[in-house]
């Protein structure tokens, strides 16, 4: 298990969690989750450890800057690797305790609107792999893509409305 885990590293990771600069418990029930189910290049992986590690923060607190790191928006991704940790873990530790005081509906809505968010990036990059296109796969995600061009439309009036809402709320 010990060399699998080594061999997921890069040479930086590594050489911080020998260090002693990042935990490797954080490496292994953290990051290693968002390099298996998500995907995320291990250069991804390596700016978010060279932003966080020697900085003293607890388990927790990395588990919550790599969240907001890999699923939230670019603006919070930017402000951590611009060193911005205090700023970042605030925001993240308000939108936690906003969350927890919505109600089950809102925070089903709240779940639904990251995964939407996230699979729309995950297409939008997917989209461009020139190995896509042998025939099956046209044909099956030609009726896919359809059925989404279908509901677009509605969905992005919708989406827009959900924002104004919010936003004069």
């Amino acid at each position: 298990m010990r060399a699998g885990i080594l061999g997921e590293m890069s040479e930086y990771v590594a050489k911080r969690v020998f260090n002693g600069d990042f935990p490797v418990y954080s490496f292994m029930y953290t990051l290693r989750k968002f390099i298996r189910m998500n995907s995320i290049a291990k250069n991804e992986i390596d700016a978010f450890v060279k932003s966080v590690a020697g900085k003293g923060l607890s388990i927790r607190d990395i588990e919550l800057l790599a969240n907001g790191f890999f699923k939230g928006s670019d603006n919070l991704r930017q402000q951590i690797k611009e060193g911005n940790i205090t700023w970042g873990l605030n925001q993240l530790k308000k939108s936690s305790t906003q969350t927890t005081e919505c109600t089950n509906t809102e925070q089903r809505m709240l779940r639904d609107l990251e995964s939407v968010q996230q699979y729309m990036q995950k297409i939008t990059c997917r989209a461009r792999d020139d190995s896509l296109g042998n025939a099956t796969f046209n044909v099956q995600a030609s009726l896919l893509v359809q059925g989404i061009i279908d509901i677009m439309d509605n969905f992005i009036i919708t989406v827009r409305d959900l924002y104004d809402q919010c936003e004069q709320a």
